[in-house]
């Protein structure tokens, strides 16, 4: 059971990624991925956008006003849109979802930001 994620790079500041996060084994393991958590190095894991069961969105204040998080129509596939990117947002940026009741994180995918 396990969630990928995928989208992260290396851009300067003020430019847009898209991260994308999916369950590879959807009608076998049907996690619904939720949330997105980021850890900078020395620094802990925090959540940085999720989405709530009834689909409200709740975001850290860091990114508020340049991070968007969605789900597509299915409700697979959860994205965080991230515009304006700030040196300060470089960290490792991870997918949260649960099987069931048991949490689920993938593996990280890199987000770099630097000039």
């Amino acid at each position: 059971v396990q969630l990928q994620a995928s989208g992260g790079g290396s851009v300067h500041p003020g430019e847009s990624l898209r991260l994308s996060c999916v369950s590879p084994s959807p009608r076998r393991f049907p996690v619904n991925p939720r949330a997105w958590y980021r850890q900078a190095p020395g620094k802990e894991r925090e959540l940085v956008a999720r989405m709530t069961p009834g689909r409200m969105l709740d975001y850290a204040e860091s990114v508020k006003g340049r991070f968007a998080i969605s789900r597509d129509k299915g409700g697979g596939t959860l994205y965080l849109q991230m515009n304006s990117l700030q040196a300060e947002d470089t960290a490792t940026y991870y997918c949260y979802g649960l099987y069931g009741s048991v949490p689920i994180w993938g593996p990280g995918t890199q987000v770099t930001v630097s000039s």
